[in-house]
């Protein structure tokens, strides 16, 4: 394997699909979820529940009652939720001004501009607007993303032209990206590259990469903030379950757990999808972070 990939085998069209979390009490995330961040309940049975958009879902929450903040651990540092417009973005931070909610920082990445909150169970969420393509700086083959100051009167500013009422994440909303603390970089890298096939498209040091498909400026981050060696969350920990990886069809999916094989490494199942009693193909990258292959029918 290399330590790169420098064109990827995956299908430009690939994104993230849903994100799978651990929660110490569903009813007190999903009227988080509901009420602060504006996702819609999809399914629900006793102890787990899907959540989405017009029918798309986003997210899964299962319940281990007593389930500790992870800390100092492998797993999930934020997932990503992606606006179609700065006027979007507007209108949910508004939203959680009114609400007096925490926020937990606001950047301005050069691709996009984001706002950074969390869950009650401490899972970090960032919910962002990409700017036009055209707008992202390169520095040779990759991206060069910031952290610059949010602007924050120019993102409300959006409502001062065309006021709006929130009414929840609008259609269109996706997760964009997925954010993880590995123990280890290069051992990631070979599998998001080599075994996902996706593209470096950021360095960021010694601490921190961003890799994606078709171009895009990250699809999944990866980082060691949470020190080099960070041993795997224990059982009782909230947190990360699985992601899922949408891919255009069966074909690419053999391909993907053709090379895993290949490595070596062992593919297990989901046993619960939020959508149906169907399980996916599950992997996992050297840290223990699970990734799902699914289907997307729209493409």
């Amino acid at each position: 394997m290399t330590d790169s990939n420098a064109a990827g085998t995956i299908p430009s069209a690939a994104a993230i699909g849903m994100v799978h979390l651990t929660v110490a009490n569903l009813e007190r995330a999903l009227a988080f979820y509901t009420e602060t961040i504006g996702l819609r309940v999809l399914r629900r049975a006793k102890a787990s529940a899907a959540l989405g958009v017009h029918e798309r879902p986003l997210l899964l929450l299962t319940e281990l009652s007593g389930a500790r903040p992870a800390r100092g651990v492998t797993g999930l540092y934020h997932f990503a939720i992606l606006l179609p417009s700065r006027r979007d973005l507007a209108i949910t931070l508004a939203h959680l001004l009114d609400l007096r909610t925490t926020l937990q920082g606001a950047s301005d990445h050069a691709v996009s501009e984001a706002i950074y909150l969390a869950d009650p169970d401490g899972n970090g969420i960032e919910i962002y607007r990409d700017r036009p393509r055209t707008e992202w700086p390169h520095a040779g083959a990759q991206v060069r993303m910031t952290v610059d100051p949010f602007d924050a009167n120019g993102v409300l500013g959006e409502l001062e032209r065309t006021p709006a009422t929130w009414s929840g994440l609008p259609a269109g909303t996706s997760i964009g990206h997925v954010h993880l603390h590995v123990a280890h970089l290069a051992p990631a890298r070979r599998f998001y590259c080599d075994i996902l096939g996706l593209t470096l498209m950021q360095r960021f040091g010694n601490a921190a990469e961003f890799v994606a498909a078709g171009g895009y400026h990250h699809h999944i981050g990866y980082n060691v903030w949470a020190g080099i060696g960070a041993p795997p969350p224990d059982p009782d920990m909230a947190g990360l379950r699985w992601f899922t990886l949408r891919l255009p069809g069966n074909a690419s999916i053999d391909a993907v757990l053709r090379r895993a094989r290949a490595a070596g490494l062992t593919v297990e199942a989901t046993t619960e999808t939020g959508i149906s009693d169907a399980s996916l193909p599950l992997l996992r990258d050297p840290s223990g972070n699970g990734v799902a292959l699914e289907i997307d029918a729209t493409m």
